[in-house]
């Protein structure tokens, strides 16, 4: 990087560097960092930016952008979060450890997705604390929408190198025959929740391609059994719906670099037998030992329309004679 002086101006090179290195795709990054300095006219043509406005601006805008430039050659992509991080003094990770106010992961409208509340806060840093965070509440509350967000930023971040979604396909099992299409068309509609959290998060065109490559792999709960994950973000939804031995067999993927979060609501089970879901007996067995954490939501937390905490408070209320 080369930087030529005048008065009141510079004039910023990146040489032989691909510019897309830099600005990112559309400019996002150039932009983000750019709009930290908003008494500073930046022009950006080619491999070079002209900036104008106070001495003290332009030294403290090139300082900043050579630090941008220097992380570049220390990883694989720049994104938005190391714009973030150059400014705060910590990273975002950090910022979303202590329960700051941070972003997740954009949506595919570029608007920020956050925690919401204090106990989606807690659940985000739980996540940053610890390898296994059960997030335990009711419907509503976002627990694997967090989860998911979370799943993507580490996805988008090169955290990891796959994200797996699951779900024990309890209230599909006796009906799957009488579906039509293959294993996947039958499951499809089951697991469409985790589709529709992605799908928010992810453009369609590279979601399919996730898909397809098997960065993202979406599977009923069976279908884990033998593996091991590693370098993964894996989330099991609906735990509520698991019996003890099906979520040990579940924990005892987690491999190295692994990431697991369990999301459930123990008053939603859908067993034959209510007194079979291993959810809460799991949690108990558990709560000692460190590095898992335990996250639970109240009505209080609900987060979709206002009409949802009330319904969900009615029904488990004991009803008046």
């Amino acid at each position: 990087m080369n930087i030529f002086a005048t008065d009141m101006k510079k004039t910023v090179s990146l040489g032989a560097m691909d510019p897309i290195e830099i600005y990112g795709a559309g400019n996002k990054i150039i932009e983000e960092f750019c709009s930290y300095f908003p008494t500073v006219k930046a022009v950006v043509r080619g491999s070079e930016i002209t900036i104008e406005g106070k001495s003290s601006d332009l030294e403290e805008f090139t300082q900043k952008f050579a630090e941008l430039v220097d992380r570049r050659h220390h990883k694989m992509n720049l994104t938005v979060y190391d714009v973030e991080e150059l400014f705060s003094g910590v990273t975002p990770s950090e910022n979303l450890r202590t329960g700051a106010e941070s972003i997740i992961v954009y949506n595919t409208e570029g608007k920020a997705i956050r925690a919401r509340n204090a106990k989606q806060q807690e659940m985000v840093k739980a996540y940053f604390d610890n390898d296994l965070v059960f997030a335990l509440g009711p419907a509503g509350t976002g627990k694997t929408y967090i989860a998911i967000a979370l799943a993507v930023r580490a996805l988008k971040n090169r955290e990891i190198r796959r994200i797996i979604l699951t779900r024990p396909a309890v209230e599909a099992g006796e009906r799957l025959g009488f579906l039509p299409g293959d294993l996947k068309d039958k499951l499809d509609p089951y697991l469409q929740p985790l589709y529709d959290a992605l799908g928010d998060m992810i453009p369609a065109r590279k979601l399919q391609e996730f898909m397809q490559d098997g960065t993202i792999q979406i599977a009923p709960l069976a279908y884990m059994r033998g593996r091991t994950l590693d370098r993964a973000c894996v989330i099991l939804d609906e735990a509520q719906n698991t019996n003890l031995g099906q979520l040990k067999m579940f924990l005892t993927r987690m491999g190295c670099d692994a990431k697991f979060i369990v999301t459930g609501d123990a008053s939603q089970v859908d067993l034959p037998n209510k007194e079979d879901s291993g959810l809460l007996k799991g949690v108990n067995k558990l709560k000692n030992i460190k590095g898992v954490a335990t996250v639970v939501f109240g009505n209080e937390d609900i987060v979709r329309h206002p009409l949802v905490s009330k319904i969900v408070k009615a029904f488990t209320e004991p009803e008046q004679p």
